[in-house]
């Protein structure tokens, strides 16, 4: 039987202070690849100081749906997301 997929939306805190909201199926490769520079032109450009977020689902359209609802948020409602934790 196969091992069924996960997906994971997460919050990158960069090095200048902005949010980086994105999605994945490998959290520990994806902040390994935001780290080198090589995770998007967004964390390349502002650097990653830290995870602070992770959020996980099995269906991929929930995911995605989350991901953008996340990235609407203004600043201080994702501080409450991942400070509330």
């Amino acid at each position: 039987m196969m091992k069924p997929w996960k997906w994971f939306v997460y919050i990158i805190e960069c090095l200048d202070g902005f949010y980086y909201t994105g999605l994945t199926w490998n959290p520990d490769e994806r902040m390994e690849q935001h780290k080198s520079g090589q995770g998007s032109k967004f964390t390349g450009k502002h650097g990653f100081k830290k995870l602070v977020y992770l959020e996980e689902f099995s269906d991929l359209i929930e995911a995605r749906n989350r991901e953008k609802q996340i990235k609407d948020f203004s600043r201080k409602k994702k501080e409450l997301l991942f400070k509330s934790e």
